[in-house]
């Protein structure tokens, strides 16, 4: 039995229906030698979940005196957790990208263990689709980590893993949690003050932050979220990022943000919205830093957010770049941050474990004003492989909160860098279009260097 964090706590107390708190990860899979079915998929994970017991445990609460605490599901059942949908004939890219908006905005059953998988069939081209979704609450990085990081592996040649025999500990009773509670507390007192706090919160209400004053910003990204998403999303060459990289300097962190901007300008062109030179989007960036403060991740590292500026308003594509690579500088420069290349080498697919820990950032950092989440993190450059079947395409799909409109995900991986654009439904019905631009503004970004190098793109976006 272990308690939740406050932080955990909070996620799980704000939990609704039109902010469900859950992080997913669309992956596309090649056809293998032998196809990926769901009864295969079923007895993959049946072996591999031992390495993530968590994924068998559900949330119980303890009134007045705690957090809720894990404890084992009594009946826990795979098959509720692993499903199978089928894409409508012909089953194109839209189809792909519509199931997907539909499924991230349902919200998990809180009575069983907060994830699900669902193995999409019937693509035109014989591919099959893989859709993880877990809760915030379940996925912290530091005790648990992402599914998909214990699924795929460095070789197409599956790995035999021992049944460990699981049988779940008898869950206690509520005289037995009230007292191993009031022990916890009085044992680890610095924990208890933060329950303690967690709970006077709850019962007069959260205290609205204090924003410090910014430049003009725009408003197209805040609204009042209703219950359904749309789903959009952009592949693009990670050549074409380095490219510019190497014609300008910084990083392709700088490039990626540089392309949000320029693509974040385009669409709001096409929505007739007025821009000043002035105008900025305030994008919360979470990074990886050895640090004191952020959040802790198993990989000896901390995550925490950086406030940036995006110059929506500025018309020209290299100084857009050039004010995204200054503002992010001093973050550099502090000798903290994470090189690209030493989270690309992390054992597993740990890219879904980084972007997950980036929305836990974002939720703790709710109080700093931001108007969109973007986490962007470097995965492997070589090719992964799940049951025999190599992954081919993967993006990150995180989750809608406050009143942000819009959240992107950005994982690069053997040498394609993928953009996955979470939108409310009705307040961004032309997502495609900002996918689109987000693409253009990248473009013309390699125009810019005077060299094309674009290796083809096989984008996915909806059209509607």
């Amino acid at each position: 039995m272990r308690r939740m964090t406050p932080l955990d706590a909070s996620l799980l107390a704000r939990d609704t229906a039109t902010q469900p708190r859950q992080v997913a990860s669309l992956a596309v899979l090649e056809q293998g030698d032998v196809p990926l079915d769901h009864e295969r998929l079923v007895r993959l994970i049946a072996e591999r979940i031992d390495l993530v017991p968590r994924y068998r445990q559900v949330a119980r609460p303890v009134p007045l005196l705690g957090t809720p605490v894990w404890v084992d599901d009594q009946h826990f059942d795979l098959g509720l957790h692993v499903r199978r949908s089928a894409l409508p004939s012909p089953g194109g890219p839209e189809a792909l990208l519509d199931l997907v908006g539909r499924l991230v905005a349902r919200r998990l059953d809180p009575a069983r263990p907060l994830w699900e998988l669902y193995l999409v069939e019937g693509m035109t081209d014989g591919r099959v689709a893989l859709l993880f979704k877990a809760h915030q609450a379940l996925v912290d990085g530091s005790e648990t980590i992402d599914l998909a990081q214990v699924l795929l592996e460095e070789t197409p040649h599956e790995r035999d893993l021992p049944d460990d025999g699981w049988s779940p500990h008898p869950e206690p009773t509520a005289a037995q949690l009230l007292a191993r509670t009031v022990r916890r507390n009085v044992t680890h007192p610095a924990e208890g003050l933060g329950v303690a706090e967690f709970q006077l919160r709850k019962v007069l209400g959260r205290t609205p932050a204090v924003v410090p004053k910014q430049p003009p910003v725009s408003h197209a990204l805040s609204t009042s979220l209703g219950q359904s998403r749309r789903f959009a999303t952009v592949s693009a060459s990670l050549d074409d990022h380095r490219l510019v990289r190497d014609a300008h300097g910084g990083t392709i962190n700088d490039v990626v943000l540089a392309a949000i901007a320029g693509g974040l300008r385009g669409w709001m062109l096409t929505r007739g919205e007025a821009l000043s030179p002035g105008t900025r989007v305030r994008a919360l960036v979470p990074m990886s830093v050895d640090a004191e403060d952020g959040l802790p991740t198993t990989f000896g590292t901390k995550v925490r957010g950086h406030l940036l500026s995006l110059p929506v308003g500025e018309a020209n594509p290299v100084v857009r770049l050039h004010q995204v690579s200054y503002a992010l500088k001093g973050h550099r420069e502090t000798g903290s941050a994470v090189a690209a290349n030493r989270l690309a080498g992390l054992p597993g697919f740990a890219t879904s474990t980084f972007h997950a820990v980036g929305a836990r950032v974002g939720e703790a950092e709710s109080g700093r004003g931001y108007q969109l989440l973007v986490t962007n993190v470097p995965g492997p450059q070589d090719p992964v492989y799940m049951a025999g079947q190599r992954l081919s395409e993967v993006y990150p799909a995180l989750p809608l909160t406050g009143s942000r409109a819009l959240a992107i995900g950005v994982t690069s991986y053997a040498g394609r860098v993928f953009y996955g654009l979470v939108g409310d439904r009705d307040a961004m019905r032309d997502l495609d279009v900002l996918a689109q631009c987000i693409d253009e503004a990248l473009v013309e970004l390699v125009e810019g260097v005077g060299s094309r190098s674009r290796a083809p793109r096989g984008r996915q976006r909806p059209r509607r």
